[in-house]
């Protein structure tokens, strides 16, 4: 981990990488609920486990590689946890807003998929000024 803040293109260059990676992890885990769950209700299975994955790892990353977050211990990254998955609140429903709509319009993977990759950016740039603003602000 570095002490120092990368200058803004660089560390944006990062945040999109990192974002890239968590939104593949999501789909991937998604795809794979799918397959499992081929039910009613696999979509709302998927889009859980989905999140929930993406959010572990976005977080992880978030939290050592772009915020440089040194605090540690149980309590503390629960707190911290805690606030950011409370602002990936408002950009999950972004995301999953528009997974969801891209399948109610078009039926397809590739749509749904779709809507989800766009979904997951434009959440993605709101909650990196909400993450920086309230939850790792003291690392600013």
């Amino acid at each position: 981990m570095s002490a120092t803040p990368l200058p803004l293109p660089a560390l944006a260059l990062r945040y999109a990488a990192f974002a890239t990676f968590a939104t593949l992890a999501n789909l991937g885990v998604q795809r794979l609920a799918l397959a499992l769950w081929p039910a009613p209700g696999a979509l709302l299975v998927a889009l859980i486990t989905g999140t929930g994955i993406g959010l572990v790892v976005k977080y992880l990353l978030d939290k050592h590689w772009i915020f440089y977050d040194r605090e540690g211990g149980a309590r503390a990254h629960g707190r911290k946890f805690g606030l950011y998955t409370a602002m990936g609140l408002i950009t999950t429903a972004i995301f999953w807003g528009m997974e969801a709509g891209a399948w109610a319009l078009w039926h397809s993977t590739a749509a749904r998929e779709a809507g989800a990759i766009l979904g997951l950016a434009i959440g993605y740039v709101i909650k990196f000024q909400l993450d920086r603003r309230y939850v790792f602000r003291s690392n600013q």
